[in-house]
């Protein structure tokens, strides 16, 4: 009775007889909506089918709505979140430069004979006889020297012809160049060193020619100056007469760093490279909260071919990033009075998977020149120097220097132009990679401008604020400029990235597609699991059953034939040679080794009867014959 109790007791582990029992157990059983119908209407085959095909339709829906939520998940979508914030304000970083380079005495020499080029290039294209484009070169000598050759000399380049075409002298002095004709453009021929490889550099308008061979040929002038900063002869009260920020003056030689532009000529930035504590800042908005800026504006003694404008140049950046004049800055006219209203913008990016974006660039492979704050610019000038050094052997005078490099300078490097050009095209393409390689930083400052300009001084008060500039030979208003930067508001704006989805809404959103297509719950879906476990297991262990069977099968039967035909071959072999009248009892010891005990009812001893020894190992080894399957001859 307890034996059967036990055999009745439910095992810890157990599986189901067969896929239909499990099935069946699984729909009476489950929290899944739909799926008791598959068993209660298994009397109507068509009410089954019908459930089944619903039932399948219904989860292939929702698992294809889950290949669109995954979808969506790992392209990495974001969101916009815009915050507006109101706080005390760090006044940005300003940069004035001076527009056009001054005529500085390190380098008075070189162009002095510049211009004496450039004189002879006007007269040969456009018949233009000048005495000197700055009043400077003697007619005498002028014309002692117009019969040296020019180097990279401008020329009439027919439009259309082969940029690899063979080189031609200037135009002659009998063929003038009608201003509006078409038929021709201008440029200047660069060779590779071996002169294999040559092409134009050409201009639709002679003006951008002329600027562009006058501004090649005064980049080697600077390379020949050891360092920039020695070119400078211009002090800061020469060019900056008033500074004002908050009401306060500050003309000081600590408030401002200088560098120099090879095309804006001197540049002094506000409030830069400072420390936290010793950095502008403003706590209102309006211009008297702002800073205000003096400029002297006049163009005695500059470099006209290199800027035909008048005025100074501006930008406004962050305080550790370094001011890219030509790319980000804005000019301001002479004797105007430009207000410059900013509204200040910060964007934060999602790193990592959601964006192509850098924390400070310490994960790109260029070596930031310019020891700043990261920036894409930064990173793209730096990669452009380092070709540029690596292809052409010397460096552009626009970047700053690599370590162990030296400035392009025809006298050391004569084909730098022709190398510095290519490069310049395969960089605007692209085809050089930096543009790739500089991703951009996830946190971006930015300042949006809005100017406004008048006439300053006005005629009533131009003839005492000129007068008070009298000190500085000031006496047209030509000459000055009036510059004021502040913020217009206190609010800032703050642009943030977020995850717009997210682990956790990507589960709400699988469990509300799960309980719109099937009503339940997380624990509905561990009983599917459970279901696909056990048929795995059901079908795991009919395998192993049915392949220890038929390895079971195998052994056995290779274990029995050889054995009986071992057996019975040396049987036969020592009948052969034993004789006829021999003793039986060898015989007697053979068959009762291979015959089993025979299963008696009783032990008592009439049982056996009186038959002899002999009958009964006869019929015991022919009922053995009969069961062994032994073949006699």
């Amino acid at each position: 009775m307890s034996s059967e109790k036990k055999q009745e007791k439910e095992g810890l582990i157990e599986f189901y007889a067969s896929y239909r029992e499990l099935f069946e157990f699984f729909c009476n059983n489950t929290t899944i909506h739909g799926a008791i119908r598959l068993v209660c209407s298994r009397n109507n085959r068509m009410k089954t089918a019908f459930w089944l095909v619903l039932f399948l339709v219904t989860f292939g829906l929702l698992y294809w709505q889950f290949g669109l939520l995954f979808g969506q998940y790992f392209s990495y979508p974001v969101s916009i979140t815009v915050n507006v914030n109101s706080d005390k304000l760090l006044f940005p970083a300003v940069t004035v430069c001076t527009l056009n380079p001054y005529r500085y005495p390190a380098i008075l020499k070189e162009l002095d004979l510049l211009d004496r080029e450039t004189e002879m290039t006007l007269f040969s294209l456009y018949k233009y006889n000048v005495s000197g484009v700055q009043g400077r070169v003697p007619r005498n000598r002028e014309r002692r020297e117009a019969k040296e050759p020019i180097i990279f000399p401008l020329e009439k380049i027919p439009v259309g012809e082969s940029l690899h075409r063979k080189a031609r002298n200037v135009v002659p002095e009998d063929d003038v160049v009608e201003v509006k004709q078409r038929a021709f453009n201008f440029g200047f021929k660069l060779c590779n060193e071996t002169k294999g490889d040559c092409f134009y550099k050409t201009y639709s308008s002679g003006v951008d020619a002329i600027r562009e061979w006058y501004r090649f040929r005064y980049i080697n002038i600077l390379a020949t100056v050891n360092d920039h900063g020695d070119a400078s002869g211009e002090q800061l009260e020469n060019f900056i007469y008033a500074c004002r920020f908050n009401e306060e003056h500050c003309l000081k030689d600590g408030n401002f760093s200088h560098f120099h532009h090879p095309i804006y000529g001197n540049c002094y930035t506000f409030n830069h490279n400072r420390s936290e504590s010793e950095t502008w800042t403003s706590s209102m908005p309006g211009m008297k909260n702002g800073l205000t800026l003096v400029l002297r504006t006049e163009q005695h003694d500059y470099i006209p071919l290199l800027s035909s404008v008048a005025g100074a140049r501006v930008m406004v950046h962050g305080h550790r990033e370094p001011a890219f004049m030509g790319e980000g800055g804005f000019n301001i006219q002479p004797g105007v009075e430009t207000s410059i209203g900013m509204k200040k913008e910060t964007i934060s990016r999602l790193g990592g998977v959601y964006s192509d974006c850098t924390e400070d660039g310490s994960d790109i492979d260029v070596q930031d020149l310019f020891n700043s704050a990261y920036t894409q610019q930064v990173c793209v000038r730096s990669c452009f120097q380092a070709v540029m050094v690596e292809r052409c052997g010397c460096a552009y005078a626009f970047y700053p220097l690599p370590a162990g490099a030296e400035f392009c300078d025809l006298n050391k490097h004569k084909s730098w132009g022709h190398c510095y050009y290519k490069l310049d095209a395969e960089f605007s393409s692209d085809e050089l990679g930096c543009f790739t390689k500089c991703r951009k930083p996830c946190m971006v400052t930015d300042y949006k401008l809005n100017a406004g300009y008048s006439r300053w001084p006005t005629k009533v008060s131009e003839n005492w604020v000129l007068q008070t500039l009298s000190k500085s030979n000031i006496s047209k208003r030509e000459e000055v400029a009036k510059l004021n930067i502040y913020f217009e508001e206190m609010n800032y704006k703050t642009i943030e990235e977020s995850a717009a989805i997210n682990m956790e809404m990507l589960l709400s959103l699988m469990g509300s597609q799960w309980s719109l297509w099937f009503g339940s719950s997380v624990l509905s879906v561990i009983e599917l699991l459970e279901l696909i476990f056990d048929i795995v297991a059901i079908g795991a262990i009919i395998l192993a059953h049915r392949y220890l069977t038929k390895n079971n099968k195998s052994v056995e039967e290779a274990g029995r034939a050889p054995r009986t035909d071992a057996y019975y071959g040396q049987t036969e072999q020592q009948n052969t040679q034993t004789p006829h009248n021999a003793p039986s009892h060898g015989q007697m010891r053979v068959v009762a080794d291979i015959t089993p005990p025979p299963a008696y009812e009783s032990l008592d001893l009439r049982s056996i009867g009186g038959g002899s020894s002999r009958n009964s190992s006869l019929r015991s080894h022919i009922s053995y014959r009969e069961e062994g399957g032994w073949r006699g001859e």
